[in-house]
């Protein structure tokens, strides 16, 4: 399984518009963080991971364009969901699979009204949404996904195991009961937003306890703000086996 990270920054994007901070101001590519999503390439099919305001960039600059065999959505957030329209060109393969929580399924017809109607303006995507649980896996051809329940704040949101693989972002906490469903993951892609506390995301400290207790060979940290501090800097401090992800990022999990 190889997995492009095609965004590892948060819902305000690196830079951040009217910042001049070392890290929004940096000539390194890895500090420019567009809206986090992951595309996910096994033997048979093409996996996208949430797909936000930036999608269409992402596309353009990471993917060669393929049939796109299902869309996981974490939660109904704008940052995470504000690209769906920018779906339309795969359309070219058939209709678009979206996979999401009730919430995020109401969510997006209330949004996007146009892409459910019975009689659709001709060219808006073709959207077949599919309401998800869980802990109740499901198939994407060959490939099984595992839905697991986290806490964005008080917002119950989706992370999702494939394989040895876990996806996991906008997390503040992880329930006790959701831990056994991550045993024996070899690769742990999870939020770290910055260094100081904020209420409905993990911090670094806090993102690095979860990797010390899940013990995952690798961990990358995504969903991270200009305040996380400059690339370069910061992942000489982190320890082996965690990495700060970054855009065009690409990870192989056997």
């Amino acid at each position: 399984m190889k997995i492009t990270i095609l965004g590892s920054g948060t819902s305000t994007g690196v830079p951040q518009i009217g910042c001049s901070c070392e890290v929004c101001t940096s000539s390194d590519v890895r500090d420019n963080r567009m809206r986090a999503s992951a595309w996910i390439e096994t033997e048979k099919e093409h996996i996208l991971i949430d797909c936000g305001p930036d999608f269409r960039e992402q596309m353009l600059r990471y993917v060669s364009f393929a049939p796109l065999d299902a869309v996981l959505i974490t939660h109904e957030h704008y940052d995470h969901t504000g690209g769906i329209d920018d779906l339309r060109p795969f359309c070219a393969f058939g209709d678009i699979a979206v996979y999401a929580d009730g919430l995020t399924v109401a969510d997006l017809k209330n949004r996007l009204p146009y892409c459910f109607k019975e009689h659709k303006y001709p060219g808006v995507p073709l959207i077949s949404l599919t309401e998800i649980f869980p802990h109740i896996p499901f198939k994407i051809g060959e490939t099984e996904v595992f839905p697991i329940q986290v806490l964005h704040g008080k917002l119950p949101i989706l992370g999702f195991r494939i394989g040895k693989m876990a996806y996991i972002t906008d997390l503040k906490t992880l329930p006790d009961n959701e831990l056994s469903y991550l045993n024996g993951i070899e690769c742990l892609i999870v939020n770290a937003l910055r260094t100081e506390e904020h209420m409905t995301h993990q911090t670094l400290d806090e993102a690095l306890a979860l990797a010390r207790q899940l013990r995952p060979r690798q961990t990358y940290l995504i969903h991270m703000s200009h305040h996380i501090g400059l690339h370069e800097k910061v992942q000489r401090l982190l320890p082996e086996g965690v990495f700060l992800a970054y855009d065009g990022m690409q990870i192989i999990v056997d």
